[in-house]
Parts: structure tokens; C-alpha cells; sequence
């Protein structure tokens, strides 16, 4: 990925299109693995994705502490609005073709109340979820994708 904060730009928009930076916890195996799934459905290069590790996590949201990083996926779009959680997923559902059936689910009047739950749920338990489901050994197996205009 670009190091474009350090020109005073934004990550990804080396093409001139600001792609949407979607903040995740990369010592988190599920969370890894989510993450590259996210990348290889990104058929259309929107997402750009920042490990908060990343010291760029904190340059484009610098509002959100890393505790608040820690207990959700959050994305920053190009307009600068930040989603997290089930809603992160939504807003990003309706951008990768395979999750917008997802998505639209998501946005049925109460489903996204029980979805944040269910998110708070699965965020709370990820390391032990991780450890049940083997994320370690599937990640592995899904390799990272890399953008054209990604370094």
C-alpha cells in the first residue's frame, strides 16, 4: 500500500480515486482472516486495508483510541465518515458484489441491532474463537492479495 499520509495524501489514491481504509486488529488471527477475505471480494479496488499496527491507523482516525480499535473493524470512507462493526460490514457489503446480499439484510428496520450483538459477541471472544475455528491454519491457506496500485 501506498505510504501516501506521509505526502499529506491518502492511502490508495495514487490512481486519484480515495479508496475506503478499513482499520483491523492484525494480531487477531479471525481478524486477519476476515480482513483478506474482504480483499480477495474487493473486486473493484475500493478498500484499502490498514492493520492498526499500522501507524497510518492513527494518522486517518485519529478521533478513535486504540482500545476503540481493538474491539471493532472500523472504515474510514473517502468522505472521511467512519463505520464500525456490523455497520462497517453493511457499508462495505454494499460495496463488494458477493456481500451485497449481506448487506441489504442488514439494512431491513432492527437487523443491524441484533447484528452489532451478535458483532459485540464475536469481537469479545475472537482470540478464543480463532483458536476453535483455526484461523492461523486458514489464513495460511488464503493468501494476501495485493492491488495493481499497492506497494
Amino acid at each position: 500500500m501506498h505510504n501516501d499520509l506521509t505526502r499529506g495524501g491518502w492511502p490508495g489514491d495514487a490512481l486519484g480515486v480515495k479508496r475506503h481504509l478499513v482499520l483491523f486488529d492484525d494480531e487477531c488471527p479471525l481478524c486477519t482472516f476476515q480482513m483478506r477475505l474482504l480483499t480477495w471480494l474487493d473486486w473493484f479496488n475500493v478498500l484499502a486495508a490498514v492493520p492498526i499496527s499500522d501507524p497510518r491507523a492513527q494518522a486517518v482516525a485519529p478521533q478513535l483510541t486504540r482500545e476503540q480499535l481493538l474491539e471493532a473493524i472500523h472504515c474510514v470512507t473517502a468522505d472521511g465518515r467512519i463505520h464500525r462493526g456490523a455497520r462497517c460490514i453493511r457499508f462495505l457489503g454494499m460495496r463488494l458484489p458477493l456481500l451485497a446480499p449481506v448487506a441489504l439484510v442488514l439494512w431491513i428496520p432492527g437487523v443491524i441491532q441484533v447484528a452489532e450483538v451478535v458483532y459485540q459477541w464475536v469481537s469479545r471472544n475472537r482470540h478464543w474463537l480463532s483458536r476453535i475455528f483455526g484461523c492461523k491454519g486458514a489464513c495460511a491457506l488464503l493468501p494476501e492479495r495485493h492491488h495493481k496500485n499497492d506497494s
